[in-house]
């Protein structure tokens, strides 16, 4: 079981990689949408950096999710309704985003308003992402045992998981690797976790993202490329999916919790400024970047 799992982990990561690695150099011949101007935008230095490597994120991922050995249908399901769905409405905020509304709390408010952004629809479309994407997953006879009610509870956290994950991802999005690097240092104990279970499934499903993501981590320290909304939010929401997957209920609402707190702070404080003034994080964010 556990030489199944090394199997579909090293299945899962490479197919990530190589199809990211394909779709990148795809788009950047052809983009998906338009023409090269229409993902160009300017960086936190003012130079010029394309949001393709989002789009390519969400296909290699997409499609390594669809082929990887190991995951059981309606797992498989999960993870393209939420990956590619969150990849899909982060695509049209970049695209069709303004900056008269910011943050999540800027956009609910702005709907409470009547105005509806797209953030907004962003923020709604992969919520309801998240939920189709956690009624999908199969769940074990121990949360089975709870009946509809359980199952009702379970399939809210574990949406809320999801699309929480999507959401923080994205807000990390703002230097060089960021967004990556957090997701690599998440998604990685996830991984080993699943590897020590013998759980194929999980240690499949997480290194989907996790392969997809290091294969354009060096465009993105670069500074030719940057994920964008599509690429975070895909990136948060697979690897939300995999949490859940492979976590039993007092966990996942532990992580619910973080991810609530982290987003609710992040209305309030800039993670710019607190990465900053941490050395170590400071010294883990700038690692492979180009000097400030």
């Amino acid at each position: 079981m556990a030489h199944r799992s090394w199997l579909g982990a090293l299945a899962g990561a490479a197919l990530g990689a190589v199809a990211a690695r394909t779709a990148y150099a795809a788009f950047t011949r052809r983009p998906p949408i338009g023409d090269e101007k229409t993902w160009t935008r300017t960086n936190h230095r003012g130079e010029p950096i394309t949001l393709l490597e989002g789009p390519a994120f969400v296909a290699g991922a997409g499609a390594a999710a669809a082929l990887a050995p190991g995951l059981p249908a309606r797992v498989r399901a999960a993870a393209l309704i939420a990956g590619v769905g969150g990849g899909a409405l982060g695509a049209y905020d970049d695209l069709h985003g303004g900056a008269s509304s910011k943050g999540f709390k800027g956009h609910l408010s702005a709907l409470a308003r009547g105005e509806v952004t797209s953030g907004a629809v962003k923020i709604l479309g992969i919520g309801a992402a998240g939920l189709v994407a956690a009624a999908l997953l199969p769940r074990d006879p121990r949360q089975r045992a709870g009946g509809p009610a359980a199952w009702a509870v379970d399939t809210l956290v574990d949406g809320a998981v999801i699309a929480g994950a999507a959401n923080l991802a994205n807000l990390f999005d703002l230097r060089p690797g960021r967004a990556i690097k957090v997701g690599l240092l998440t998604g990685t104990p996830l991984l080993v976790a699943s590897l020590a279970k013998g759980a194929t499934a999980g240690a499949a499903l997480t290194a989907v993202p996790l392969g997809a993501a290091a294969a354009l981590l060096p465009e993105d320290l670069g500074e030719r490329a940057m994920l964008g909304d599509a690429g975070a939010n895909a990136l948060g929401a697979l690897l939300g999916v995999a949490a859940v997957t492979g976590l039993r209920r007092p966990s996942r609402l532990a992580v619910l919790g973080v991810v609530a707190a982290l987003t609710a702070t992040s209305e309030k404080v800039s993670f710019t400024k607190v990465i900053a003034g941490n050395p170590v994080l400071h010294r883990l964010d700038m690692l492979g970047r180009r000097p400030a």
